[in-house]
Parts: structure tokens; sequence; C-alpha cells
């Protein structure tokens, strides 16, 4: 009798089928996202996400403070000492008033006290359902961003190691092996540096952070984290174009953030920043400015009164829709103030000329950021100079392209793969 001889497992061109693959233990086809309520931060995670190609096949939870009051005061705390001091606070003034006392939140969610009505983070619910899929749905993708959310994910990794795989975006500034990859710009290692250490008197050392070289447990990019790619711009292009098509060119979109720790200014850089846009403005068709949300408002008083009257500029007025990826999509140049990371990330991803305002405010770690840019030519000091209609170019900014390419590679380690 002859031998049976199974088949050949099918060539690539065919597709491999799940029994030649390693089962569907080894395939992941969905993910938690860990936000923290940030725009900025939950951008990051979802960016990612979408690079894999599980954009839709994703679920946000969020992890949120209580607010108001006092609250502003301890935000400082670890979010779970700071929901039971609320929790406490809160005891006091219900007693004080004979009303019924409301049970005590959950560390990591399950109660509302002091909360938003949000789908809030609970590392029992997000391991159960991990381990109780995993034999029907494989392993589960987690992606956390922002201080908050450190322990959250970290807890997730401890009871779950088997069934999920951990990324944190942002340096966690604790044992990077509590997460399985970490993703994080080069700058926030900028305290490791000759030039840091100098900076800093020796007694100090060792209270900043990190304190420990990148090891194999990090991802390190340029910039921030984002959700701009070639499809999203193109999808935009086409979406805005009956608004910014007619517009004069060239288009110089302005992107004002917010002061920061290491970023610090006030109704100073408004003025000049002011006077450089009126300096360049013959050399301008349209000037369209958007202003944060946190932006203060001594800064945008002083751009307001000595800008919104003039025919060439306009100013959005914070209304949805948000322009922001029209902008993308239609500006021939960038003006952004020097404070916003993810600012400057998403307009050095299109390839187009980006002027930084304010650099000579910005000192640390973000120092060592512009200069990251400046090195690459992706972006310019902004001195009201410059002729906007003269293009310049570099090849564009892809950090979340090549932040999952690493990130397949480290499945890949495990024995996982993604499957979009």
């Amino acid at each position: 009798m002859r031998p049976i001889r199974l088949p050949e497992p099918p060539g690539p061109t065919m597709g491999m089928p799940e029994i030649f693959e390693g089962g569907a233990h080894s395939v992941i086809r969905r993910a938690v996202v860990i936000g923290n309520g940030s725009p900025g931060s939950e951008n990051q995670s979802i960016g990612l996400v979408r690079a894999l190609g599980l954009s839709d096949k994703h679920v946000l939870y969020r992890v949120t403070r209580p607010r108001g009051g006092i609250n502003e005061w301890l935000h400082w705390l670890p979010i779970s000492l700071h929901k039971k001091l609320d929790y406490l606070i809160r005891l006091i003034q219900i007693y004080s008033r004979g009303k019924k006392l409301v049970p005590l939140p959950l560390e990591n969610g399950g109660g509302s006290v002091g909360l938003a009505s949000v789908l809030e983070a609970d590392v029992k619910q997000i391991v159960t359902m991990a381990r109780q899929t995993y034999e029907k749905d494989g392993p589960l993708l987690v992606v956390a961003s922002g201080r908050d959310t450190i322990s959250i994910a970290s807890s997730i990794k401890r009871l779950a190691s088997e069934n999920v795989f951990v990324i944190q975006i942002q340096h966690p500034r604790s044992q990077l092996n509590r997460f399985d990859l970490v993703i994080t710009p080069r700058h926030d290692f900028y305290p490791l540096t000759p030039q840091a250490q100098e900076q800093v008197p020796r007694f100090l050392h060792r209270w900043i952070t990190p304190r420990e070289p990148p090891d194999r447990h990090v991802v390190l990019t340029l910039g921030a984290l984002h959700q701009i790619d070639s499809a999203a711009v193109r999808s935009a292009a086409v979406g805005w174009h009956d608004e910014f098509a007619p517009l004069p060119k060239p288009l110089l979109v302005v992107n004002i953030g917010w002061p920061t720790s290491h970023c610090r200014y006030g109704a100073d850089l408004a003025k000049q920043l002011t006077a450089s846009l009126l300096s360049i403005l013959t050399s301008c068709g349209t000037v369209r400015i958007s202003f944060s949300s946190r932006t203060p408002e001594k800064v945008s008083k002083v751009i307001v009164k000595k800008l919104a009257d003039n025919p060439k500029v306009y100013i959005w007025d914070g209304q949805e829709p948000n322009p922001h990826m029209g902008h993308l999509a239609w500006a021939d140049a960038f003006v952004i103030t020097a404070d916003s990371v993810s600012l400057i990330s998403e307009a050095c991803s299109t390839g187009k000329p980006v002027y930084i305002m304010g650099g000579e405010h910005c000192k640390w770690k973000l120092l060592d950021f512009h200069k990251s840019l400046r090195e690459r030519g992706m972006v310019r000091p902004f001195t009201g100079s410059e002729d906007i209609a003269e293009s310049w170019s570099y090849p564009p900014l892809n950090d979340t392209a090549e932040a999952a390419s690493q990130v397949r590679e480290a499945l890949a380690e495990r024995g996982w793969r993604v499957r979009p």
C-alpha cells in the first residue's frame, strides 16, 4: 500500500489557510484602545491601530479623572488615589446634606462618581474578555497612551499575558518590561544625553526619567503618531474641495497651540506672530488660522484684533466641522507654534514646508525635537521674511507606518501576526 501523502499548503497566490499558519490563536483580528480623554493621546493610539489595518475592529475605553472644584488641584496624583480622595470629599458633602451614600467606584472603573458617562476602562472586564474570547477570536491587541492609562495597560499585561499584546505609547516613566512594546519619540530620552546631564545638578540625576536607555521593548519615533496617511489626505482633499479649491493661492495654514512646561509664552509670542504674518501677506493668496481649544485667550485676542479684518485672513471660529484635515490636504505651507509635537508631526507627514514659530521659547526635550526635524530639512524657523510662494520639500515623516511595521515584527517574534 502506498503511503498517504498530505496535500501541500497552498502557495501565496492562493492564500494560506489558518491550519498551515498556526491556527486562529496566532492571528490578531481586534484591538482595544485605552485613552485618557485627550484627543492628542487617543489620536496616537487610533492612528497606530489604523496603520495595522484594525481601524474598524477596535473598541475605545477611557480612563477618566474626576473633574471640577478641588479636583483640578489633585490632577497630579495617581488616578486611583485621585478617585478615592474625590469619593471621600463627596461622601462628606453627601453626609452633611443627609443624602443617601453611593458605592465607592472601583480603581479602574465600575463607578460614575464625579465622572462623565463614558465607557470606563476596567482591568477585570478587559482581562475577562481577552481570556474568554481567545479560543474563538484569537489574541487581543491593547494600545494605550497617556499617563493615566499606564497602570491599566500594565495590569492587563500582568493578568492576561498569554492572551494579549500590550503597547504603551509615550514613555511610561517606569519599568519598560511591564509592556510588550513601548512606542515613544526619541526626544523622550533627551535627559540621558550629555547636554541634558550638564543642565541638571548631579544630585538631581537620579530623579529625572528616564534613567535608562531604550531597550528591546522600545520603538523610537521622531515625532508623535497620528491618523494622517495618504488615503486620509486624499479623502480630505475631495471632501473639502468646494471650500478650498477656489481660494487664492498659495494657501498658508497657521496652527496655534498653547504654552507648556517646556515651551512657555503669552501675548508676546502672539504679537510677534501677527507682525510676521503681516509682513509675508504679500506672498500669500490666503491665510487660514486655527486655535487649539486650549489656546490662552490672551494669545487669541491679540491675533484676532490684528488680523480678523484683513481680507486675506480667515480665522476658524471653533465651530464644527473642524477644517484641520482640509488644511492638511490643501495647504501649500504651514506655520505652527513650537509647543505642539502632534501638530508639527502631522504637518511634516505631508512633505510640505513647515515653519516653526516661537522655538526660542522652548527648552529641554522640545529643543531636541526641533533640532532633529531641522537636520532632516523638515522645518524652518518662521521669521516673517519668507516668500510663501517659494516651495521646498523633503521625504514626508512616516512615523506611524514605520512603528506599525515594527509592531508586526515584534508580533512575529511571538508567533502572532495581524490580519486586517
